[in-house]
This record gives structure tokens, sequence and C-alpha cells, in this order.
């Protein structure tokens, strides 16, 4: 697992070729195998590979969505607030599962931060993300998590360079 770490990184750039059937059925698998609070699984997850609806999610927020658009396939990582009350740290872990998962399949993925954040200044980046893709208010989006072949190579970050700081034993 740690060597799985020490070689993911994030991935904005992407080749042209689709998630193939047997990858993309192991990602489902995987996010749905996520652990959860309480075994409540309050997430839903949204696969998009079709190139014009990953051209308009590109465009959700101001900024740091656009190269979802040269992804070949967007996942929506949704959560149901009416389940439960810790849908945002439930998404959160499948998402890291997701980026795990494609990492072990050899794609590249990267995180797009869409709760909390603005499209512009009438609409969130969710409530446009709502609308395109026709969800119900209750259904939450926490993230996007961009998956296609790698088209950048990103060299791991040095053990040396961890900020150990930022370890306590026993007391802050």
């Amino acid at each position: 697992m740690i060597n799985l770490l020490r070689t993911r990184r994030s991935i904005r750039r992407y080749g042209r070729k689709p998630v193939e059937a047997e990858p993309l059925e192991i990602l489902k698998e995987a996010l749905l195998r996520s652990p959860s609070s309480r075994g409540f699984n309050p997430w839903t997850f949204i696969f998009v590979d079709k190139p014009d609806v990953l051209e308009q999610l590109s465009m959700a927020k101001e900024h740091g969505s656009a190269f979802l658009k040269g992804a070949a396939l967007g996942i929506v990582v949704c959560g149901d607030e009416t389940v439960s009350d810790v849908w945002i740290e439930d998404c959160s872990i499948a998402s890291v599962v997701a980026h795990l998962t494609a990492h072990t399949l050899g794609l590249g993925s990267c995180w797009i931060q869409i709760r909390n954040r603005l499209r512009s200044g009438e609409q969130t980046a969710e409530q446009y993300i709502q609308a395109l893709l026709g969800m119900p208010a209750h259904v939450r989006v926490e993230a996007i998590i961009s998956i296609g072949d790698p088209a950048e190579a990103k060299s791991s970050v040095p053990k040396d360079k961890l900020d150990y700081g930022k370890i306590r034993h026993n007391r802050y």
C-alpha cells in the first residue's frame, strides 16, 4: 500500500483512450465497497463518459475544473444528506478509493472540489451540476474525479520532503 501512496499523483492531462470495460467495472466495484459510517452508504456515483457532458461539467466552476473536458471519464461523487449526516466524510473516503483504484489500473485521476464552490456570483458549482444532471436537491455533490489515460508523468514526492512536523505523538 505504501508504494501506491508514494507513486499516485494528481493527473490533469489525459490521452484520448477511453476507459475500457474491465477497468470501468473494477472502478464501480471498488466504489461500492468503500467504507461508510454505519454501513449507510449514502453515496451515489454518476459515471460520465460522453464528451459533451464532460465539457459541460468542466465549466462547473471558474477555476480548477477545465481539465475535465480532456478526461475519458468523470465520476460525480454525490451524497444523500437524508441518509446520513456524515455523507461528506463517506463521499470523501469513496473519492480516495477511486483515486487509488484508478492508479492501480494504470489510469490517472484528479479531484475536482465541488461542494462549497461557486460557478458564478449567483450559482454554486453544485447547483449547476444538479441542474445539468437532473439531480434532486437532497442529493449533494461533493466532488468530481477525473479519470483517464495519463498524458503526463509526475515523480514521487521524496520522503525527505514530507512535512513530519504535521505528526504529533501523544499530545499536540
